[in-house]
This record gives C-alpha cells, structure tokens and sequence, in this order.
C-alpha cells in the first residue's frame, strides 16, 4: 500500500506541517489577519496550495519566504518538516554595533552599570 500525495493542501494544514506555526489555529490566526500571502497575494487559511508556490509568512521566529516543495497536511518531525519547503529567506545583515565593553578586570558591574548596559542593548 503506498501513500500518495495530494494534489493540493489547505495552507493553515501546510504550515502547521512545516512547523511555521506550532498549533493550525495559530496558522489561521495569522492568515485571517493578514501575516500571509501566497504568490503575492493576501491567502486564506483554506487557501489551496501546490507544489512550487511561493509563500510569505510573518512567524514568531521572523519574516519567512518558503517555495513549496512538497505537500504535507499532517505535523511531523522537525526533519521531515525541513523537506517540505526551500526557505528563500535572505540573511539578516551583521550588526554594525559595538558590544558594550568593560575594562579587563573592571570586575563586577555594579547596578548603575548594569542599567547603562541594558539600555545600549535596548532591553
């Protein structure tokens, strides 16, 4: 008995397959609010998605843009999950700025310090 593949799958199913989203109610979340497009369009979380299409999508790790590999409508390891799309993302660009420094052997930072530290972090 072998498994074939669909044609077409929901994309709420595929994303959750592909480990964008951690629960399909999250994927449609983010597709009923707006966070994904397929080939450049706003999708729906029915939308059906096929092999080759390209998809974007705002994730709680960062932008993502994935070119469909394969269709999956059932969440499986973190490997095979990998398998299903080419992720087209480009690389965020280095910082430019500095880590915050301290003199060798300034010791501990005291709380004053610690404050400034975080604020050039941004924390």
């Amino acid at each position: 008995m072998s498994v074939e593949t669909p044609a077409t799958v929901r994309l709420d199913k595929w994303l959750t397959a592909a480990r964008m989203y951690k629960t399909r109610t999250l994927a449609q979340e983010a597709c009923d609010g707006g966070h994904v497009t397929v080939n450049d369009r706003s999708a729906a979380p029915a939308r059906a998605i096929k092999s080759g299409d390209t998809i974007v999508a705002a994730t709680p790790g960062g932008k993502k843009i994935l070119r469909v590999l394969r269709l999956e409508d059932k969440r499986g390891p973190a490997a095979q999950a990998r398998t299903l799309y080419d992720d087209l993302t480009p690389p965020e660009p280095p910082s430019d700025e500095p880590l915050a420094l301290r003199e060798r052997g300034a010791g501990r930072p005291t709380k004053r310090d610690r404050r400034v530290l975080d604020r050039t972090r941004g924390i």
